[in-house]
């Protein structure tokens, strides 16, 4: 569980977070949305330590990484996954290679317990037979489940994704959503992904934080935001006529399954109810 307690972020007396605070668990999606300019991407870099915050605390796993000394924040990096924008990957290094990174930097592990390893996250992000391969004879997608593999490679208790499906086509985009669900849940992981893809919101946002301005604007679910009052969030999200037409047929969709639940935990209880007998008999 990561813990982010009223951050403060400024630059050249400029406030750029303000005041944010949230609480991402472990073994789900946590999701940070907003406009460009929102406070995002700085907030996602004051929990990893490449900005230090004015003011506030950063906690992982009850542990404030806000206060640590340098030895201390650096057993904690050894603990995160970051998987970039652009996947980072190195262009003169080879699959295997890149993957091994983390393990020859972090690790005193022989060669093939280090390629055991390699092979054993390769396979679990669907790449096989491309060990030998270079980045630039790898697609869009194949480069995302290859850095991807390098973030989980030395088994992180966190992961970062800094816009995970960018310049990915929309089926692609939608397989590397579910990758990294499965990843989350499969690892019991704290994940936390910065997007814009409104896909990924709706599909694995177990819990979601939107930022307006430097401030935490809303949080919930993806099934809670399909409920949201809050104009500025459905103005981001469902910027579309076509979306807010999805957003009435999923209101209606969630609403007859509330119902449904209802009628049934009502059944149930009166189902339950003719098994008991009355008193005195």
């Amino acid at each position: 569980m990561i813990e982010v307690k009223n951050i403060k972020k400024t630059f050249n007396d400029k406030t750029v977070i303000q005041d944010v605070s949230a609480v991402m668990k472990a073994g789900q999606c946590n999701l940070i949305i907003g406009t460009s300019g929102s406070g995002k991407t700085v907030l996602m870099k004051c929990m990893v330590g490449l900005f230090e915050p004015d003011s506030g605390d950063v906690l992982y796993s009850g542990h404030n990484f806000t206060t640590m000394n340098v030895e201390e924040k650096t057993e904690i990096r050894k603990e995160i996954g970051m998987l970039f924008q652009g996947s980072a990957l190195f262009d003169s290094q080879t699959v295997e290679e890149n993957v091994m990174f983390p393990l020859s930097m972090f690790t005193k592990d022989s060669y093939k317990k280090k390629l055991d390893r390699v092979n054993q996250v390769l396979h679990r992000v669907n790449i096989v037979d491309a060990n030998k391969k270079f980045p630039s004879e790898l697609s869009g997608g194949m480069k995302k489940r290859v850095a991807l593999a390098r973030a989980i490679v030395l088994n992180p208790k966190y992961l970062f994704c800094d816009e995970p499906n960018s310049g990915l086509d929309p089926q692609t985009a939608l397989l590397i959503d579910k990758l990294i669900q499965e990843i989350t849940v499969e690892y019991n992981i704290t994940t936390v992904v910065n997007t814009h893809d409104m896909n990924s919101v709706m599909e694995t946002g177990n819990y979601i934080l939107y930022m307006y301005q430097g401030n935490k604007e809303w949080e919930g679910t993806n099934r809670e935001i399909i409920f949201s009052k809050n104009q500025r969030l459905n103005d981001f999200i469902f910027a579309s006529e076509f979306l807010r037409d999805a957003k009435d047929m999923r209101m209606l969709e969630e609403s007859g399954k509330i119902s449904n639940e209802r009628n049934m935990d009502a059944l149930l209880d009166k189902d339950a109810a003719t098994l008991v007998p009355p008193p005195g008999e």
